[in-house]
């Protein structure tokens, strides 16, 4: 038989897995900034989400070839039953990459931004 203290760890360990909601696309990206210095391609979007309560945003690498980095502008939504405020909400994220491309392409749920890069 398992002790008791085992089977409590074991349901809040599974109890608190479904709060950890995995990242999404933000609502819409509204502005793209692409330089690129000594090898590093520095990147800021700004953007918007659906609500207040999202954190992390961030750029994530979906493809790069030599000319094209494409990358997603993601955060992390607000979990179930939180209450937030129900407006659209701005959120910016800033990625430094090490790499050469001339343009970037940045995907959003409702939109898409392509800017060359500034050398």
């Amino acid at each position: 038989m398992k002790s008791p203290l085992v089977f409590v760890i074991a349901c809040a360990l599974f109890g608190a897995a479904p709060a950890l909601a995995a990242d999404k696309r933000v609502l819409r990206i509204d502005s793209l900034i692409a330089s690129q210095k000594k090898g590093v391609i520095s990147l800021t979007a700004k953007g918007a989400v659906h609500s207040g309560g999202w954190t992390n945003p961030r750029l994530h690498i979906v493809r790069r070839d030599s000319r094209t980095l494409t990358v997603e502008f993601l955060a992390t939504p607000p979990p179930p039953g939180m209450t937030v405020i129900d407006a659209v909400v701005p959120v910016t994220a800033d990625a430094h990459i090490k790499g050469r491309a001339s343009s970037v392409r940045v995907l959003a749920d409702q939109n898409e931004i392509t800017s060359q890069v500034l050398r």
